[in-house]
């Protein structure tokens, strides 16, 4: 008995200190060129922060409830990549052109290949075939779908500038229209059509749960405070170590987008941790809501942000995917909608996410 509740205290503890105990060692090693010793050390406190971020966002989110509680992490997670994309192509460099264009795309593979993925493995091993509401879930996939197209495919397409690039007056569109979507698509989950969004029973109709008492008024608000550190954390450690990722990179022959795709799975981890744990639960609903709620709001806040910055930021902003990556789009479009359109999953569409997961990391590493 002892054991058992002592660990939330344990846990508890860990997860507050890590965010005050990483804000003042990224003071002191910010903007320098760490050595490699170093450099491991703070890519261990980095995943430490992301851990913590995972677990005050998480109180923040029953302290809400659904669906308001998966934009809390949706949120954060794109300010974290808004200012790490926007710091790193300030300092200019080989990839600063496509920084932003990689790792957009890259956090829309990962969150609807990866942990759609994980997800439905993770539920499915603990209670057979997951239930979800597929007029939700079929809606968060169209917005994924028309805001990535609108941003990512037409470029390639378009003739008022030459490559894949927006002239100054589509890019303000884009950026118009993916703010204007994202607000839509924001509206319909929390307002107009809330029930679409809940986790659902064994006869598919929605369902408020709560497993214990939501946290105090003085709890929710020391977890904001330590998520907002963590997120910090986060985005600074990964800045500072973001050297090191592109020198090693090179050193091993990759190609430049590799950072992007660097920068999206640790910007993602505490939205992949917390669906996996929700799926787990059996809230395979609340799992959709997180994946696919960060890949709209990673292109819907992200995009207008970059093309906002354009104008102090005298780096091009190419946004046309490559011929490989507008493939693996088209594919992962087709999986998604076979996945959602059932309303249930199994393990097979489980390990088929994850397969074009696999393919889009290694076609990125080896095109």
């Amino acid at each position: 008995m002892t054991s058992t509740t002592a660990m939330p205290s344990v846990w508890a503890r860990w997860t507050t200190g890590v965010p005050l105990l990483s804000l003042p060692i990224l003071a002191v090693t910010w903007g320098r060129d760490v050595p490699t010793p170093i450099a491991l050390a703070l890519a261990i406190l980095l995943g430490a922060s992301v851990l913590s971020a995972v677990h005050h966002a998480e109180v923040v989110a029953h302290r809400v409830g659904e669906p308001f509680g998966s934009l809390v992490l949706a949120i954060a997670v794109t300010v974290i990549e808004v200012g790490l994309i926007l710091t790193l192509t300030a300092s200019g460099g080989q990839s600063a052109q496509t920084l932003g264009r990689d790792t957009v795309f890259a956090a829309v593979m990962i969150t609807c290949n990866g942990i759609v993925g994980a997800s439905i493995v993770a539920g499915v091993r603990r209670r057979g075939p997951v239930l979800f509401n597929a007029e939700g879930a079929g809606g968060a996939l169209a917005t994924v779908v028309i805001l990535a197209s609108v941003c990512f495919v037409l470029p390639n397409f378009t003739s008022a500038t030459p490559g894949p690039r927006f002239s100054s007056g589509q890019l303000a569109f884009a950026a118009a229209a993916s703010l204007l979507l994202y607000a839509l698509f924001v509206t319909t989950q929390t307002v107009r059509h809330r029930d679409f969004f809940l986790p659902v029973d064994a006869e598919g109709e929605p369902v408020e749960q709560e497993h214990a008492d939501p946290p105090s008024d003085r709890e929710t608000w020391t977890s904001a405070a330590l998520l907002l550190a963590a997120l910090v954390a986060v985005v600074g450690l990964a800045k500072v170590e973001s050297k090191s990722i592109e020198k090693l990179v090179a050193v091993a022959g990759l190609p430049q987008a590799v950072v992007g795709v660097v920068i999206a799975l640790v910007v993602l981890a505490p939205e992949s941790l917390a669906a996996v744990r929700a799926a787990r639960r059996g809230r395979m609903q609340t799992a959709f809501n997180l994946a696919y709620g960060s890949a709209i709001a990673s292109i819907g806040l992200t995009v207008p942000v970059l093309a906002l910055a354009t104008i102090w930021v005298e780096t091009p902003l190419l946004l046309g995917l490559e011929p490989i990556h507008l493939a693996l789009f088209a594919i992962t479009v087709a999986t998604n909608i076979l996945t959602v359109v059932p309303g249930r999953a199994t393990l097979l569409q489980g390990g088929l996410h994850l397969a074009m997961l696999a393919a889009f990391v290694f076609l990125s590493m080896f095109p």
